[in-house]
């Protein structure tokens, strides 16, 4: 059992502000500072020293979901801590060796998806914004509404495209449809989303008939591996290649390349990481089966072996903090409609999925970037500076 020796070692170094510990023996060590705490973690009892040792991601995520650990303050506040304090836990390589073993294929990547998107529409609307959009909003102005800054990101993305109308778009990973959706109504594209979410599906397909946007507009429920079609003139894909997986990303990429026209634009957004790709085995287990999250370099060199070419880079991180903040307020806003449908355990790890992510994003372990590609040394036809983006 853990010997809460070890835990004050553990701990010595994680916190740069003061943060109170109570151990299970009854025990107590403040950390990060004298002066009042500002957060304190209770341990409500012993934690197995050989699980901490062999995935303490799991352990420690699995003991604050069953209450064993408690916190008073802010989670993510902590979190970021532990990211920025050199000698911390969360910096170790001997408490980052696991990673957990992934599979990939068609019918496991299906399952995932469902599992994570599926969870039902009427859960996302309790906390999302009102155009279900799951991914990282785009704040123009400091008191830009939450709807208001996703409305924001949609429009940088397909201005991004320099869109023509009439052209054609795919959307791979097209969620709840609010991107391409907006390039049919007011860019008067040609669209096609792709999804695996059931969910999704239906609710796209329902979007679609309310809109009138039949013959415009199409979803289709199918692993983006699968899809055969003409080329697009433009494609977006949001929130998608950390689904893909380390082995299957020199794919994603090659089929971008092939169904985007020879003088076509692609605007990829999704997370990655400075320092590398990486993957948390409780987020796998719990939240995001098969997640991995790409290196930067490690993206650049699979999209300049798929003979496509980077125009344009931005990192949205500071962005995507301000998003996870505000959905983990409007989650905590109906906590208790969540507990009575979903249980305590349940509420208690979205919860610490949603702070914990905000934590990362603030810390700078992880980045969220869109990525301007061209097909090869194509983009002749692009506007020749970035005014055209605003």
């Amino acid at each position: 059992m853990l010997d809460s020796m070890l835990f004050k070692t553990i701990l010595k170094h994680s916190f740069d502000f003061p943060v109170k510990v109570n151990y299970a023996d009854g025990s107590s060590k403040q950390y990060g500072g004298e002066g009042t705490p500002e957060a304190v973690i209770t341990f409500r009892d012993n934690i197995s020293v050989k699980e901490l040792i062999k995935n303490p991601s799991v352990c420690l995520g699995e003991a604050y979901m069953d209450g064993i650990i408690d916190i008073q303050g802010s989670i993510q506040k902590i979190i970021a801590s532990a990211y920025r304090s050199e000698g911390s836990f969360l910096r170790s390589a001997k408490l980052k060796k696991y990673h957990p073993h992934q599979d990939h294929s068609e019918n496991k990547n299906k399952a995932d998806i469902q599992s994570h998107y599926d969870i039902g529409n009427d859960f996302y609307k309790l906390w999302l914004d009102s155009t279900m959009t799951y991914s990282c909003a785009y704040f123009e102005n400091p008191d830009d509404t939450l709807e208001q800054a996703q409305m924001n990101k949609v429009h940088h993305i397909l201005k991004k495209l320099d869109p023509q109308p009439g052209k054609t778009m795919l959307d791979i990973g097209c969620g709840w449809g609010t991107l391409m959706l907006t390039a049919a109504k007011e860019y008067n594209l040609k669209v096609t989303g792709i999804t695996l979410s059931k969910e999704q599906y239906n609710y796209v397909n329902q979007q679609i008939k309310e809109l009138g946007l039949e013959g415009q507009a199409e979803v289709i429920l199918e692993d983006y591996r699968e899809l055969k079609h003409e080329p697009f003139d433009y494609i977006t894909s949001v929130g998608m290649f950390e689904h893909v997986g380390h082995d299957e990303l020199p794919r994603y990429f090659k089929i971008i390349n092939k169904y985007l026209k020879d003088d076509g634009i692609a605007l990829i957004h999704g997370i990655t990481r400075q320092q590398g790709g990486a993957s948390n085995a409780w987020l796998d287990k719990y939240i995001f089966p098969g997640g991995y999250i790409p290196g930067l370099v490690e993206n650049m060199t699979n999209i300049v072996e798929a003979e496509l070419q980077l125009s344009d880079l931005e990192s949205l991180r500071r962005h995507y903090q301000k998003t996870l903040e505000i959905w983990d307020k409007n989650f905590n806003a109906h906590r208790e409609e969540i507990v009575a449908k979903m249980g305590e355990r349940f509420a208690r790890m979205w919860d610490l999925y949603l702070q914990a992510c905000a934590a990362s994003f603030e810390s700078g372990n992880i980045d969220v970037m869109q990525f301007q590609l061209t097909k090869g040394p194509s983009g002749i036809n692009m506007p020749m500076t970035r005014e055209y983006m605003n």
